[in-house]
């Protein structure tokens, strides 16, 4: 687990699908990563084979849910994949919670923690029009590069 001053960030079960689908129903999450809402079943199929971890011993699936404390529900994900010392991140937060410093909340305590890891580089992808998305990257200290991948920025940020 990790903790932030308003936020845990929760090991990633299987349990966690049938909230986990409810945070993420809007399918405006969707805009700039395609695809649509996940069924409490579907969402639970994913989380088996995430939990599982990759197929690859040379990389490693990490994957939480966020925990907003004081409401004492699920808000959204954070996740990093590690392969060669390099993390690569990403983030959602549900709808109703946007806007409320979560996702950076989330990010810097992420990147707090890959820091203590064995982690050199940490890099997100974000679409170049996603401002939200960037914004958070910022805030855990990414910077934008001119590297593009499959049309988003690659954002990155090194650790040692």
């Amino acid at each position: 687990m990790i903790s932030t001053d308003r936020l845990d960030l929760l090991p990633l079960r299987v349990e966690h699908a049938a909230e986990m689908a409810e945070v993420l129903a809007d399918p405006a999450l969707h805009t700039f990563i395609g695809g649509a809402p996940y069924t409490p079943e579907a969402l639970r199929t994913r989380y088996e084979r995430l939990v599982a971890g990759s197929p690859s011993p040379a990389e490693q699936w990490l994957n939480w849910v966020i925990s907003l404390r004081d409401e004492g529900r699920l808000v959204g994900t954070v996740q990093a994949t590690i392969a060669d010392q390099v993390a690569e991140i990403a983030w959602v937060v549900g709808t109703p919670w946007q806007g409320r410093g979560i996702a950076g909340e989330a990010a810097r305590g992420l990147v707090g923690w890959l820091a203590t890891q064995p982690v050199h580089t940490v890099v997100a992808h974000i679409h170049p029009d996603h401002h939200a998305s960037a914004a958070v990257a910022a805030s855990a200290g990414l910077a934008a590069t001119d590297e593009r991948h499959d049309g988003e920025v690659r954002w990155q940020r090194p650790l040692q």
